[in-house]
């Protein structure tokens, strides 16, 4: 072990410059997770998922729906089943989300992935079960439970919970909440001048 440690120790003369250069990449990786909000992606609020402003017309529509009062975002897009398959999809997904955000490769129309789209089926399925299965509370209940296996629920529920979302403009005048400014006040006051 006391060769592994004197093989990474850099000699005397270079001892200052490696820990300015690390204290300058732990500086920039503080300043990078804090900016990005990375801790706001461990919560289930809503808001988070317009850190990136190409989200507000699904913010909008979801939260202009009844299903506001019921489910957050992570409700029906993230696994549900487990603790692990949760957070696993979460991280997935938001760095799959975070990588093309920070390289702008955001297309102008948003479309669900296939392991999303498996997820929120299941999601509509674990919710809507009673009311799915239940011939007292469902007219046409022997179309649902034909067409569970074989089709989307929102093939039939088109507008349920987003509206119509086609692009970056369908929702032109949406109200979502303006993500609080990243530059600090400091910074603010000298531009000022």
């Amino acid at each position: 072990m006391n060769h592994f440690l004197k093989r990474i120790i850099p000699p005397n003369k270079w001892k200052f410059p490696v820990i300015i250069i690390l204290g300058i990449f732990t500086g920039l990786f503080i300043y990078s997770f804090h900016i990005s909000k990375a801790t706001s992606y461990l919560s289930d609020n809503p808001q988070t998922c317009i850190n990136c402003h190409i989200m507000v017309p699904q913010y909008a529509t979801w939260n202009h729906s009844s299903h506001r009062e019921f489910t957050s975002c992570n409700e029906c897009h993230v696994p549900q089943d487990n603790f692990f398959s949760h957070y696993y999809f979460k991280a997935k997904d938001g760095l799959r989300h975070a990588t093309i955000f920070t390289l702008r490769a955001e297309p102008q129309v948003i479309h669900i992935k296939e392991a999303g789209i498996n997820v929120v089926q299941q999601n509509c399925i674990r919710c809507h079960e009673q009311l799915i299965t239940s011939a007292s509370k469902i007219m046409h209940n022997e179309d649902h439970q034909k067409n569970r296996e074989s089709r989307l629920c929102w093939e039939c529920h088109k507008e349920v919970p987003h509206g119509r979302v086609n692009s970056l403009s369908s929702t032109p005048n949406a109200f979502a909440p303006l993500p609080k400014s990243p530059v600090p006040k400091w910074l603010k006051e000298i531009t000022k001048k």
